[in-house]
């Protein structure tokens, strides 16, 4: 690994990359402190005690919770790339979006960017009407200053990873999601040291938690990685005097086709209540019972939450995977699966193939979703950074180094990946 790296810090190209992807993240973790003006911090500190605000805090790199101009983070965009991707199967525009090729895709690019941009003004409005008693001069003016704030923080992390994405090394909105995770792992470090010093959680305890973690950093990275390859053959084609065809190859169905968008999208969900029970009164029974029962502990959580993965597990698979799309561009490619006729017999086949790999995919989803959830259950220690975060960090960077790896092997290097 280290001597990947020193080969690809030789590279002039790919050490301009990955210099000018970390003084994005600088850029980026220097706005992680700048506040939002005009909020009253000792107040602010109180507003934001749900369980389910810590995943939003780490997504955003700690910004959420202390308000800084990039309190939103990246989720208006991901919220907006979803909405996109799911209209593609009901809407026939986005559908022959889809299908344009290269065209097809800025399109699309571009009306998830202004879609984000509606979606970051819409939960700015929300979140600047919550935050109302917290601001200093709180009225109109402010709340237009606070969403303003909010919403250009958005639309500048949405430009940087753009930016990132263009100029430097890796997905840039996967790196702003990652950085965000992996700022927020020293903060853990200290809660966890606070935890054993105080004697609310023994050692044993503590070391029980780094060998669960190990093993699901070893579960997702197998998951990520495996794949079930369905074998094709192409028949001989004589076009002119040249003969196409005749070679076979295959197609990758990965174990975990849906990402982790199925627990981004249920953890979206689950988190509209609490904030809507947040415009309320503290003392209200409704505001209450929904902070009650939305906690981590809570068994209703337990079983929304897992029943919501599997779920959009399968729905998200279904909308990204088409089936007889796949099936009929393999029959006017003059491709066939052995043993299969092509056309609907091969699209039943491949149907069969992902529903039980969408099952094995979204089990394990809802396992590595739940883990955290019950060891704090059952150890009382109160840690956000869980198996979504652990998830989302390992793909980015597994998804990094295989970039990476494509120009060191350009270049006759050796990569990471063995």
């Amino acid at each position: 690994m280290f001597s990947a790296l020193r080969n690809a810090w030789q590279i002039p190209e790919l050490r301009k990359k990955m210099l000018f992807t970390l003084l994005m993240f600088v850029v980026f973790r220097l706005g992680a402190h700048v506040p939002v003006p005009g909020i009253n911090k000792e107040i602010l500190e109180g507003m934001f005690q749900s369980d389910l605000f810590g995943w939003v805090d780490i997504i955003s790199g700690g910004s959420f919770k202390s308000l800084t101009v990039f309190a939103m983070g990246i989720i208006p965009y991901i919220n907006a790339s979803i909405i996109v991707q799911l209209l593609t199967m009901v809407v026939p525009y986005f559908e022959r979006l889809a299908k344009s090729g290269q065209e097809g895709r800025k399109k699309m690019a571009q009306i998830i960017r202004y879609g984000a941009v509606v979606l970051g003004l819409a939960q700015a409005i929300v979140m600047s009407v919550y935050l109302k008693s917290a601001m200093i001069y709180p009225g109109f003016f402010s709340i237009v200053v606070c969403t303003i704030t909010l919403t250009a923080g958005t639309a500048f992390l949405m430009w940087i990873g753009e930016l990132i994405t263009d100029k430097g090394i890796g997905n840039g909105i996967s790196l702003i999601i990652f950085a965000g995770i992996v700022s927020r792992l020293p903060a853990g470090v200290a809660t966890v040291y606070q935890y054993v010093t105080s004697g609310e959680v023994s050692v044993i305890a503590v070391l029980i938690f780094l060998i669960i973690a190990v093993l699901m950093v070893a579960g997702v990275v197998a998951v990520h990685e495996g794949q079930r390859r369905i074998p094709v053959q192409y028949a001989k084609r004589v076009i002119g005097r040249k003969v196409y065809g005749g070679q076979s190859t295959h197609i990758p169905m990965k174990v975990n086709q849906a990402g982790v968008i199925p627990i981004i999208f249920a953890m979206a969900i689950l988190t509209f209540p609490t904030v809507i029970a947040g415009l309320f009164s503290e003392s209200s029974g409704v505001a209450m019972w929904i902070n009650r029962v939305l906690s981590y502990q809570h068994p209703v959580y337990i079983i929304t939450y897992a029943v919501m993965i599997f779920l959009f597990t399968y729905f998200y698979t279904a909308a990204t995977f088409n089936t007889l799309d796949v099936a009929d561009n393999m029959r006017k490619n003059g491709g066939f699966i052995p043993g299969l006729r092509p056309g609907r017999p091969t699209a039943e086949y491949l149907d069969k193939v992902l529903s039980r790999l969408t099952f094995s995919g979204a089990t394990f989803l809802t396992l590595i979703a739940l883990t955290p959830s019950i060891f704090m259950a059952a150890t009382g220690m109160n840690l956000y950074f869980g198996g979504t975060s652990l998830l989302i960090a390992v793909g980015v960077a597994l998804d990094t180094m295989k970039q990476i790896e494509s120009h060191l092997l350009m270049r006759h290097y050796e990569g990471f990946m063995k």
